[in-house]
């Protein structure tokens, strides 16, 4: 009789520890589930809610639409919304200013408000620091930066390549047409800048072509780019030496314009990075500019061997980032992979990775 009240015992406890179980896993679920719909932290994404970016200011006063569902109508990108109404600050996920506002003083940080928990404010510039003006006046203030730069919380570039799908090339006609060795496009003309010393030393050895508000030739934006087709090589020099900083000067002026660029101003490395190999002749590949001039009249004679510079055309193109809307459209896809603490402790130090001008 003991020994089988004592496996009606055995048999008892097993049911209650399996019961147990069963409970256990189903609580499990159910708080899984619970906390799915809980919004424990107002910065926290999710696919099922918007992420409202609040435009403190538009730049340089140039006004864009915001209305409707832009990111989505515009660039397919969901959840996402863009204002630009200074009532919303409070329940904004991330507030975005442009530096040149605030450098020039048009616009004020808000520090007066109180700033809800969890909400990110994003310093936005695609100037070269040499025209950033003083930021050490910010300094732990933003959580995020937005840049032309590769190492920025959110990288917009100036241009970038696309599939092509069309795979047509320029031909052997358009080459026909090319009517000077050496083009320019300046109206800022400094002579102690690196880029204006390059092309005096260039222009004494072979002709260079210069358009511009510098030599009273001005170029209508329809004009630019036909002009420059007539050229085969364009002086794709920027204004300042930084890191990352490669501008339109780049990407359309030289890339869609149809001539080679020669360039000036980010490191070799950072031109690699994002340009198509052998696209381009950067001028720190010569120990001199007399070796780059005889290297470009000896390019320009070789059809095949310049044609070869433009090979990347049959499989890509340039898309220019131009619109403010899509440039802030980007934050979202990122937004949550993003660390949700970080703070630019020094933003002028990492602003400034050189200061030279060109």
């Amino acid at each position: 009789m003991e020994c089988k009240n004592t496996k009606m015992t055995v048999h008892t406890s097993m049911k209650m520890c399996l019961l147990l179980c069963f409970l256990c896993v189903l609580l499990l679920y159910l708080f899984n589930e619970w906390s799915k719909t809980l919004r424990v932290n107002p910065s926290a994404f999710s696919s099922s809610r918007n992420v409202t970016i609040l435009l403190w200011h538009h730049p340089f006063k140039t006004h864009v639409n915001l209305k409707g569902d832009v990111c989505w109508n515009l660039y397919r990108i969901p959840h996402c919304r863009l204002v630009d109404q200074r009532s919303m600050f409070s329940s904004a996920d991330v507030v975005v200013f442009h530096n040149w506002e605030l450098i020039y003083n048009s616009q004020k940080l808000p520090t007066d408000r109180p700033r809800p928990r969890g909400q990110r404010w994003a310093w936005m510039s695609f100037e070269s620091p040499a025209h950033n003006g003083n930021l050490s006046q910010f300094a732990n203030i933003f959580n995020m930066t937005i840049s032309y730069r590769r190492d920025a919380d959110i990288t917009v570039p100036y241009g970038e390549l696309l599939p092509k799908e069309d795979k047509k090339l320029l031909g052997e006609d358009n080459l026909q047409k090319k009517t000077s060795l050496v083009c320019w496009v300046v109206s800022n003309y400094r002579p102690h800048y690196k880029r204006s010393q390059v092309y005096t030393e260039l222009n004494a050895i072979i002709p260079v072509k210069v358009y511009g508000r510098w030599t009273k030739t001005p170029l209508s934006s329809s004009a630019l780019l036909p002009t420059i087709s007539r050229c085969y090589f364009y002086l794709a020099f920027e204004n300042s030496l930084f890191k990352d900083y490669i501008t339109e000067k780049l990407w359309r002026n030289a890339y869609r314009g149809g001539a080679v660029p020669v360039v000036l101003g980010a490191p070799l490395n950072d031109y690699k990075a994002v340009a198509p190999p052998h696209s381009f002749i950067h001028v720190d590949e010569f120990a001199s500019v007399r070796g780059m001039a005889k290297y470009l009249q000896e390019l320009a004679e070789d059809k095949k061997r310049y044609a070869e510079y433009l090979a990347w055309k049959k499989h890509w193109k340039v898309k220019m980032g131009t619109d403010w809307r899509e440039r802030l459209c980007k934050i979202c896809p990122q937004f949550n992979s993003l660390p949700q603490h970080k703070v630019y402790s020094d933003l002028q130090a990492w602003d400034s990775a050189e200061n030279t001008s060109a």
